[in-house]
């Protein structure tokens, strides 16, 4: 959609400044009813849609527990970065786009989608507007590497987020907490869970943040233009028919007010020819904590979403259905040129609608045959309008209709995948998944005419299989080599009001690991190799230039990562994770090059920079470094009858760069430092924490913008602190 300017265009990050401290891996990733931990410690994960030992998985996979998300403090998905090698959060503006080993995608657009699938408790969140939500009583995050098609379909090229929540119990208990810290932050959160009748539990969840943010507008004196809201409502009533059926229903309000990935200053570089160049002095702010604004940026968001999961013991195997409904809406606001010039802002409200209906079918655990079969259904209609305002002082939104697009999305698809004990050490694994994907009513809004053009549908057929075989050194142990394949669906551009099809991008995955967990010491260890073609882009060309989108790559990928967690004794343990991916565009045709140009030269064209397309070979691929680290420790002792932990988590990220063609808007490498000392009462109910956020106060881009009108930036949170306190009944 040209009108987007495009933010399928735009490039950007959602900084990592998170408050997320590793415990050690040896902590059980329970997930309710899906993941059973025995008594001994082990990891328990549900990578293969059913629950198994996580070294007995061959999928590389970083797993978070409960009590690892708990002592951490982590607020949004996106803090998980920080402690998971080889994944990114990064973001179009505020669509939230995660990357792992490269494979991420820089399109927003109606229809478009991201190429990491994110589940909650089973459920597929497509909508990237709503990605970075806010954790609500979760018991563990696993994150898969690597193509997931077989199981978990289109747009799992790089991997999947699988994050699982509390269940109702008749078990009556709760827990509340509340935080306070720099920039008037205020975090509130409670959750309950008791028994309604007999057979009947209930439980219920409930999220307020707030704070100042901590950018100025230089243009207006403001110290208003960073203030957010965000809080979340979440219920579930469970019931349980008999011992082998049960019936879980769901329903969760989202409402956010934040415009913190919308407030952008000008960017700095020499990439582009300085800074600047394009606006007179006093216009445009660099520093880290301004933005130079006619009118303030907003981000909104309101969301709800219905789910249901029936579960039934249907003795030769587990029957598990999954329904879910979600309407989301969104208005984005931005300032294009991104200097105090009164040019207008762009308007952008967008309606997502989503039915999902899966499936699933499991083996029972304990035979030499274990297998998953299952069907999946998915409609999503996306509704895209764009509108040009200047605000007034009664009309902080006034607008003029420019465009809009809409697109209604539908998949269909059956799988199947099972894992047969060849010897008691040597397994094999074979799985298909065929999906058909349709794109019905496509249709863009002309400019300025309010007229629907109407383009043909789009229609697609993938099979992604996989293959692995398994090795059983000891029962502590596994070797594993595996194939799979991954896609990310076809798209029509209609976002650039041309309605051009986007073929699918294709990725084929060849992976050699070795696991091992003795419930003290835990050591995982991969190694890959990608072949990714067809890759989707959003880009600028042309003569006055225009947003589309292209399949204008191939590239390859290959890497290794590592991660290790130690148990010392009971009191001291540390964690340590790598991950190094070599990402080259190996073929990049029309990759644009991007120059600022002075102001005489450009503003009758009504732009601020000229593109110059290039055949580029062998240059980074976007929003991939070649190493990513982290560490963390934590030690307990007692004090005062009860325990006090001190724990800390270093991140680490090697130079990549935002620019579409790996060549441009090059980000340094930098660190990011959490710290937190918490105290726990001898009853173990009450608790006391004090922390702190990228402590050593390192400044470094979370995100860049560009369009027709500026380039901008947006800098991560300076170094932030607070308390927290806790009370468990």
């Amino acid at each position: 959609m040209a009108g987007l300017m495009r933010l399928s265009a735009t490039s950007s990050m959602i900084g990592l400044a998170a408050l997320l401290v590793l415990t050690p891996q040896t902590a059980v990733a329970q997930a309710a009813d899906e993941t059973q931990a025995s008594e001994g410690g082990e990891i328990f994960v549900t990578a293969q849609r059913r629950s198994e030992r996580s070294r007995d998985v061959p999928i590389s996979i970083t797993t978070l527990s409960q009590d690892q998300l708990t002592t951490s403090g982590a607020n949004q998905l996106s803090d998980i970065a920080n402690v998971t090698p080889a994944l990114r959060f990064d973001s179009a503006a505020t669509f939230v786009q995660p990357t792992i080993r490269g494979v991420g995608t820089a399109v927003a657009s109606s229809g478009s989608g991201a190429n990491v699938g994110i589940y909650v408790d089973g459920f597929y969140s497509p909508n990237s507007l709503a990605a970075d939500f806010q954790l609500m009583s979760l018991q563990s995050v696993q994150v898969l590497k690597g193509p997931q098609g077989t199981l978990f379909g289109r747009n799992t090229t790089g991997g999947a987020i699988l994050l699982t929540t509390a269940e109702p119990s008749a078990d009556a208990h709760g827990e509340f907490k509340t935080s306070y810290g720099r920039f008037d932050t205020l975090a509130v959160q409670g959750y309950s869970t008791f028994g309604v009748i007999d057979n009947v539990a209930m439980d219920v969840e409930a999220m307020f943040r707030r704070g100042d943010g901590f950018v100025r507008n230089i243009t207006t004196g403001s110290d208003n233009d960073g203030n957010y809201r965000n809080w979340s409502f979440r219920s579930g009533l469970k019931m349980d028919f008999s011992d082998s059926v049960s019936l879980l229903l769901r329903y969760t309000h989202s409402d956010s007010n934040d415009p913190t990935l919308m407030n952008t200053n000008i960017y700095e570089g020499a990439d582009i020819g300085g800074a600047g160049t394009n606006v007179p002095a006093g216009f445009y702010a660099t520093d880290p904590d301004e933005v130079a604004s006619s009118g303030p940026s907003e981000f909104r968001f309101n969301g709800d979403v219905l789910q249901a999961t029936l579960k039934a013991d249907l003795g030769f195997a587990n029957l598990t259905s999954y329904t879910q409904y979600r309407d989301e809406k969104s208005l984005i606001v931005e300032d294009l040129d991104h200097t105090a010039v009164n040019i207008f802002l762009l308007h952008i409200p967008v309606r997502a609608k989503t039915f999902s209906q899966e499936m699933l079918l499991t083996s029972k655990p304990g035979g030499p045959l274990q297998w998953t079969a299952g069907l999946f259904y998915f409609h999503n209609q996306d509704t895209w309008r764009t509108a040009l305002g200047t605000p007034t002082a009664t009309d902080r939104l006034a607008s003029l209709a420019l465009g809009g697009s809409g697109t209604d999305s539908k998949s269909y698809a059956a799988f199947a995948d099972a894992t047969y004990e060849i010897t008691p050490r040597l397994f094999v694994t074979a799985g298909a998944r065929y999906s058909h994907d349709v794109v019905d009513d496509p249709y863009f809004i002309v400019p300025f005419s309010g007229v629907r053009t109407y383009v043909p549908k789009l229609k697609g057929d993938k099979v992604t299989p996989r293959v692995v075989l398994r090795y059983k050194p000891s029962e502590e142990s596994s070797v594993y080599a595996s194939f799979s394949k991954g896609y990310k669906s076809g798209i029509l551009d209609v976002g650039g009001a041309t309605g051009n099809i986007v073929k699918p991008e294709d990725i084929n995955a060849y992976e050699i690991g070795y696991k091992f967990d003795d419930r003290r010491l835990s050591f995982d260890l991969s190694a890959y190799y990608y072949d990714y073609k067809n890759l989707q882009v959003s880009l600028f060309r042309g003569n006055p230039p225009s947003a589309q989108i292209i399949n204008a790559a191939s590239s390859e990928i290959y890497g290794a990562e590592g991660q290790l967690a130690y148990r010392l004794s009971d009191h001291l343990s540390f964690n340590l994770g790598a991950a190094y991916t070599h990402g080259r565009y190996k073929t990049f045709v029309d990759a644009p090059i991007y120059t600022r140009c002075t102001l005489p030269a450009c503003a009758a064209q009504g732009i601020s920079f000229v593109i110059t397309p290039a055949l580029l070979q062998n240059v980074n691929m976007q929003r991939t470094p070649e190493f990513t680290g982290n560490a963390g420790m934590r030690y307990a002792t007692e004090v005062g009858g009860g325990e006090l932990a001190l724990s800390g988590n270093l991140y680490y990220t090697s130079s990549f760069f935002f620019g579409p063609s790996g060549t441009q808007f090059k980000e340094k490498g930098y660190e990011v430092l959490a710290l937190r000392a918490q105290w726990t009462d001898p009853s173990e109910r009450y608790t006391l924490a004090v922390y702190g956020d990228n402590v050593t106060n390192n400044r470094y881009r979370t995100q860049v913008q560009y369009n027709n009108f500026g380039i901008g930036n947006i800098y991560s949170a300076p170094a932030s602190w607070g308390v927290q306190a806790g009370v468990k009944f």
